[in-house]
């Protein structure tokens, strides 16, 4: 059993709400960032969480915004603003002593992924690896020619608009990359089984990487 602990994150001049999840021996730390309207109780992402660390990896899911800037709906779509949390949080985990020296991956859903990439692309080798589901990778734009990290980019077989955006997106990543399309499954891994095969992909990834 994995004890979480609740935590709060200095970011800008606010504090975040997280849940941070650190397995005896851990492989490394993988760092949520959840899509527009979402939170670090998603339970997707959460159950994604459970399957890592079972598989011997951290995680940490903390919420972008706070309730009350959540309220502006403009924020959730904001990149640069959500990036700059993501960076945050990312430099607070490394200042901390259990999680320190632990080898940072990134696990993305939706406006989330962008947020994934363009922070990575910032923090260059820092970031070892990034998994997306259902993402929109996208928004990052410019960041993605950027990124260093082997990402891998998981999308549902019934989300035809999203497959499109991340065909694109993929083309422009230089970076070790993979594209996984999920037989049967819509954007939100909804269909039985879906977000199984998610989870086990984004864990081998991880494992692999870390």
């Amino acid at each position: 059993m994995v004890e979480e602990k609740q935590v709060k994150i200095p970011a800008d001049a606010i504090k975040l709400d997280g849940i941070l999840s650190i397995p005896e021996d851990a492989k490394g730390l993988v760092v949520f960032a959840h899509g527009s309207g979402s939170s670090r109780l998603s339970p997707r992402n959460r159950f994604v969480a459970g399957v890592l660390e079972k598989e011997g990896m951290g995680t940490l899911l903390f919420d972008l915004l706070t309730a009350k800037e959540d309220e502006v709906y403009e924020n959730r779509f904001d990149i640069p603003l959500l990036t700059g949390r993501l960076k945050a949080v990312t430099l607070w985990a490394g200042g901390r002593t259990e999680t320190a020296k632990l080898k940072i991956g990134y696990f993305g859903a939706s406006t989330g992924t962008a947020v994934a990439l363009v922070a990575a692309a910032d923090f260059g080798k820092g970031i070892k690896a990034i998994v997306s589901r259902g993402g929109r990778p996208d928004l990052a734009e410019d960041a993605l020619g950027k990124v260093t990290a082997p990402t891998l980019l998981v999308v549902g077989g019934e989300d035809h608009v999203v497959i499109g955006l991340n065909k694109k997106a993929y083309d422009l990543i230089k970076s070790e990359k993979e594209m996984k399309i999920i037989t049967g499954a819509t954007h939100l891994f909804e269909e039985p089984g879906t977000l199984e095969e998610v989870a086990k992909l984004a864990a081998e990834w991880f494992e692999k990487h870390f």
